[in-house]
């Protein structure tokens, strides 16, 4: 059985480059799909705090307007004192 060639530094260091950068893009996918989910679970709990607050209104029986003036008139208070 014929021996295989010993690789050169130079064949060594060009395969591992390759190595290197098939690992770079396997990594720049996985952070591109957790950015995504990322994205996705900050909308969810955006709108978990919205239907919280809508509840809340429909416990004290007030509407969106109803919490617009009850904030503004917070804001004033708050900028007078």
């Amino acid at each position: 059985m014929a021996r295989r060639a010993r690789r050169t530094p130079l064949e060594k260091c060009q395969d591992e480059l390759l190595e290197v950068q098939a690992s770079i893009r396997q990594y720049e996918d996985c952070l591109e799909t957790l950015r995504e989910r990322e994205k996705e679970l900050q909308g969810q709990i955006m709108m978990e705090k919205f239907k919280e607050v809508n509840e809340l209104l429909e416990v004290q029986n007030m509407s969106l307007d109803d919490l617009k003036e009850l904030l503004a008139a917070e804001g004033k208070s708050v900028q007078i004192a």
